[in-house]
């Protein structure tokens, strides 16, 4: 058999190799040349899975190492019979962590207490509901949005985009992009949903460019009808706003999700569906050998003197600083698909070992709920 895999998907070379033909290649570059006579399709968001693409092929099968599948027509892959699966939560750790960063970020402004905040989650999946977890675990009040999940549940837990957007500080979204249907998000934060927030409240995206109309937030910025934005994601990409990228107080190249460990992730769910699909003895096989951040250990986060929100900030920012990648973004806009490509390793909270000195038991607890491994210093 024959399978062409976009040649950026992590720790999948060598995997395949000894039961089939593997060919690599950029994912934006995949043609129907390439895939008439191919049996599977291993793709990432950069490649259109449609009918222009595999009218004619022999493809029975897409997997798509990404939680997001907008970029396969799936309607059209079901009408004729080609399967399709993607990596629901993969990178909803990474996802985490990036709004971790983001939160302990705006913590640096004076007078920003967590406690005293409310954090609005619009979309509680996989990703949402770390995120959500996260928030409760910093002390934020939060407030979630979900409606086909309060339809299938019962309304109680959740509450109305309106009132999430009344009542939040910081609003995040995590939803996918569905363009038609009652629960459409394209532009789900139109002008006009935009125009109702108010100037001290906060908006950050790292779900799909398009849930937010970039021109309207844009116009919102500039007059100042919202604090901030933060974007990881942006209508047209790789051809951004550049005038939008100046304006929002973090811009990052669709990299939220990327961390090594969702990345592996990611591929481990494409490889054990492949194998599922043709019979491959992979069903359980598991990316491995995931590089190690430079440093993994904390020599010693010292809580004397500090409050549990300064060493919460302290243990989140050992691990990774969203501002240090918009920084880049904002110095070199036209590398945007190379900062994607080329993407430095980043691991996970869990990956991490922090030596603790004076820290007090309900804050090491914290950080022991968001995933750190902990050692204790004697006093």
């Amino acid at each position: 058999m024959k399978i062409v895999c976009d040649h950026k998907i992590p720790f999948l070379k060598g995997a395949l190799e000894p039961y089939a033909e593997v060919v690599y290649l950029p994912g934006n570059r995949i043609a129907a040349a390439d895939v008439k006579d191919a049996d599977a399709l291993i793709t990432r968001t950069r490649t259109k899975c449609n009918a222009a693409l595999l009218e004619h092929s022999a493809v029975k099968m897409i997997a798509t190492a990404t939680i997001g599948y907008d970029h396969i027509d799936t309607e059209w892959c079901e009408q004729k019979g080609i399967a399709w699966t993607n990596a629901p939560g993969c990178n909803s750790g990474s996802v985490q962590q990036y709004i971790a960063s983001v939160l302990a970020g705006l913590a640096q402004e004076p007078g920003f207490r967590f406690e005293d905040k409310t954090l609005g989650v619009v979309g509680v999946g996989n990703v949402g509901k770390k995120v959500a977890r996260l928030a409760e675990i910093l002390g934020f009040r939060v407030l979630l949005n979900d409606p086909p999940r309060a339809r299938a549940e019962g309304p109680g837990a959740f509450v109305s985009l309106e009132q999430l957007m009344r009542e939040s500080d910081i609003i995040t979204l995590h939803v996918p992009l569905e363009t038609k249907g009652p629960d459409a998000t394209y532009h789900l934060f139109d002008a006009k949903r935009l125009q109702g927030l108010s100037p001290h409240q906060i908006l950050i995206n790292s779900s799909r460019g398009e849930v937010v109309d970039n021109q309207a937030l844009k116009a919102c910025l500039k007059q100042g009808r919202i604090k901030a934005a933060v974007l990881d994601v942006w209508e047209k990409e790789p051809a951004i706003d550049l005038e939008l990228l100046d304006l929002v107080l973090y811009g990052t190249p669709h990299i939220a999700g990327y961390s090594a460990d969702g990345k592996g992730n990611g591929t481990t769910m494409s490889v054990r569906a492949i194998a599922k699909k043709f019979n491959l003895p992979l069903q359980d096989w598991q990316a491995v050998h995931l590089p190690l951040p430079a440093q993994s250990i904390y020599p010693e986060l010292n809580g004397r003197g500090k409050s549990p929100q300064e060493v919460l900030c302290k243990a989140i920012l050992h691990t990774y600083r969203v501002e240090d990648e918009s920084r880049v973004l904002k110095q070199n806009p036209g590398t945007f698909e190379q900062q994607r490509a080329d993407y430095a390793v980043r691991r996970e909270f869990g990956c991490y070992t922090l030596r603790l000195r004076g820290v007090e038991k309900p804050v090491a607890e914290k950080l022991a709920s968001l995933g750190f491994k902990l050692e204790i210093l004697p006093e």
